[in-house]
């Protein structure tokens, strides 16, 4: 009996060691991995709702899918960088990752605000298939390919409003001379239209209107603009977005800083990116309907509808712009011609589909 009982002190011993060998061995090999740190730059306000805590939780869940390996900071507009220099930031590897929007890069790459908004175009569901099965994320990925850098969907607002005005839109003649913030496609369409773009970043938006330095401007839908104080700086909401059906945000990644990391760390960084396009897109559709119910009731915003003659006009000027620009710069034309193509079939598919009973009460 004591033999037995020495056996299986000496057993548990033994059984001891090699589980402390164990942890000791694991506490060694964790040791030896070696955290990553990455910078993200935004041309958002740090933390802004929607747009600004995308990056963020970007971030979070990076972190927590890689244990702590991939650890990244977040940096607001003009923390590290201007609002309108996170493409350069990234392409020349002063940050390893960036989130903006596509159509910000329009004088550099005209063809990327394909991959933001384009007017009378997409929307945010027919922009994902687009993207991530329709042949749009390879063509936006040979697009930047040269400034090396790699583009992913980093979010989307759905459908934004047509803007703030101080004055009426009545006719096409009352865009004529009108000073309005608006970026991309639509900036050129707006200036066919006798209009004047004006490029600012949000953050400046409601002093430039308040003060006249503008007399409209879009920015986002109700979400952001009541966050902004947009109604306090402008009388008429205008619908429908039609400069921006829908806006897909965009992750930027340093080429060089996404080979370096191991192969799990560059799957981590998809996967949360793709989470993150898809919870952007929700945020949105729930945010915007509470903020505007705060804006017609309880701030007395006057909601107001593009006439039809004006809404037609633009629509035929956007036409016209495609056109020529497909001609004039190959990019446009390729990515123009996919774009077009899979919308005409998604529509189509849309009138027995998605979109079959929406008029109907």
């Amino acid at each position: 009996m004591i033999q037995r009982s020495r056996k299986i002190v000496i057993g548990l011993v033994l059984a001891m060691g090699l589980v402390a060998c164990g942890e000791q061995g694991s506490d060694k090999k964790h040791q030896q991995v070696k955290t990553v740190e990455w910078k993200l730059v935004t041309s958002w306000p740090k933390g802004f709702p929607g747009l600004g805590l995308a990056p963020e939780r970007f971030a979070d869940k990076v972190n927590a899918l890689s244990d702590g390996r991939l650890v990244i900071k977040v940096y607001g507009a003009g923390e590290l960088v201007p609002s309108f220099d996170v493409f350069n930031a990234v392409s020349k590897g002063t940050a390893q990752m960036g989130h903006s929007a596509a159509f910000y890069w329009q004088e550099k790459i005209p063809a990327a605000s394909f991959f933001s908004a384009t007017p009378f175009g997409m929307t945010a569901q027919e922009m994902n298939a687009w993207l991530h099965y329709g042949g749009g994320l390879e063509l936006w990925q040979e697009l930047y390919e040269p400034y090396g850098v790699i583009p992913m969907a980093g979010g989307n607002t759905g459908a934004q409003m047509g803007g703030w005005f101080n004055k009426e839109i009545n006719t096409l003649a009352d865009l004529k001379g009108l000073k309005m913030r608006l970026p991309g496609f639509a900036a050129d369409v707006l200036k066919r239209a006798g209009g004047i773009p004006v490029s600012l970043p949000g953050g400046e938006l409601f002093t430039a209107l308040e003060t006249g330095a503008i007399d409209a401007t879009e920015w986002v839908g109700p979400y952001n603009d009541l966050a902004f104080g947009l109604h306090n700086a402008a009388r008429y909401y205008y619908y429908p977005g039609w400069q921006e059906p829908s806006t897909t945000l965009e992750f930027l990644v340093n080429k060089n800083a996404y080979q370096a990391l191991p192969d799990d760390l560059k799957q981590i960084v998809v996967v949360a990116a793709r989470a993150i396009n898809q919870d952007m897109l929700d945020e949105y559709m729930v945010k915007n309907v509470q903020a505007l119910d705060v804006l017609v009731n309880e701030h007395g915003v006057e909601i107001r509808l593009f006439p039809e003659e004006v809404l037609a006009e633009l629509k035929s000027l956007t036409r016209q712009l495609m056109n020529e620009k497909s001609a004039s710069d190959p990019d446009v034309g390729r990515i123009y011609s996919s774009y077009s193509q899979f919308l005409t079939d998604i529509r189509q598919y849309g009138r027995v589909s998605d979109n079959a009973d929406v008029n109907i009460d």
